[in-house]
């Protein structure tokens, strides 16, 4: 088939997306069809509505990628694409909408509050998270990947260089209480309720916790798959994601992040519709211990996509 794939972009996770984009476009390849790569910026939407392919593959990351504007853009220009639609999109990368739909559905999430940055001064932003949470506690912003701009605030005086780094990406913030416990990742394929996760995979990071250089340098993380957990809290692990990939209408992949608590308890911490496709990405480690190269894990999206827009 004709697929083109959109990678790099113009977000904070711009590099990660140009890796993801190379290994895609390598996978289709390998895979027989003929592949164009466009490293897309808004400023050259032409690029698009001259496309004549039969599949785009999305290998952005992040604003303009993640969030459902290029998906409404391809609905429009009716040009089917990989993985989720505008809305699952949106709501997905709007952590605090997100965070509703999962509490009001029985899926545990830390305690937080939202505050929208044009409505308040800094000081009236630091004034209010003051007043509500003590240390320690996580600023970031609302809309917001590879926890660009996040802050683990250990002491009060660390306040005002947080909420100066978390507003200058978003119009929103985000602060949680934080929840010491072990990291863990769940991959979701399939959709219309057939969605399968794959095994759990458990994130050791070499930072405090699974921050950028983490997640994406070599040797920024141990990767454990299959987590060492009971079986129990396997299940309950790949219950809650295929249940936040369902509440929140994602199709096709994703993964979703989790905190478990020193009491066993999981903590979901958000869902990536367009997760990393990198070296040192996570998805792929999934693909591979149930017997799925590279390679077939792509195909699998195509197959899937193709299926659901038919």
């Amino acid at each position: 088939m004709k697929i083109a794939v959109l990678y790099g972009g113009t977000s904070g996770e711009r590099e990660v997306s140009l890796s993801t984009g190379k290994g895609i476009i390598q996978a289709l390849k390998e895979n027989g069809h003929e592949v164009t790569g466009i490293d897309f910026h808004p400023e050259r939407l032409d690029e698009l509505l001259k496309l004549r392919v039969d599949l785009v593959f999305i290998g952005l990351h992040g604003k303009f990628g993640e969030d459902g504007k290029i998906q409404g853009l391809l609905d429009i220009l009716d040009i089917p694409y990989v993985g989720s639609g505008v809305l699952a999109s949106a709501l997905a990368m709007d952590k605090a909408k997100a965070k509703q739909i999962f509490e009001k559905n029985q899926l545990p999430v830390a305690k937080g509050i939202a505050i929208p940055v044009k409505r308040h001064t800094q000081q009236e932003i630091i004034d209010l998270i003051q007043g509500k949470f003590t240390p320690p506690y996580v600023v970031k912003p609302n809309q917001e990947g590879s926890t660009l701009g996040l802050t683990i605030v250990k002491k009060g005086e660390q306040l005002p260089e947080a909420v100066k780094n978390a507003v200058q990406s978003d119009d929103m913030l985000l602060v949680e209480e934080f929840i010491s416990g072990r990291e863990f990742t769940v991959a979701v394929i399939g959709s219309q309720g057939e969605e399968q996760a794959l095994p759990v995979i458990e994130i050791i990071p070499k930072n405090d916790y699974y921050d950028f250089d983490s997640k994406y340098k070599p040797g920024g993380s141990e990767h454990i798959i299959p987590a060492r957990i009971s079986d129990s809290l396997t299940g309950q692990l790949q219950t809650y994601a295929v249940r936040a990939h369902q509440l929140l209408g994602c199709d096709v992949y994703s993964r979703v992040d989790f905190i478990v608590t020193e009491a066993g308890e999981p903590v979901v911490l958000e869902v990536n519709t367009l997760p990393g496709m990198t070296p040192t990405s996570l998805f792929p480690d999934a693909a591979k211990v149930v017997g799925w190269s590279y390679e077939q894990m792509v195909e699998q999206f195509v197959t899937l996509s193709l299926k659901n827009k038919q």
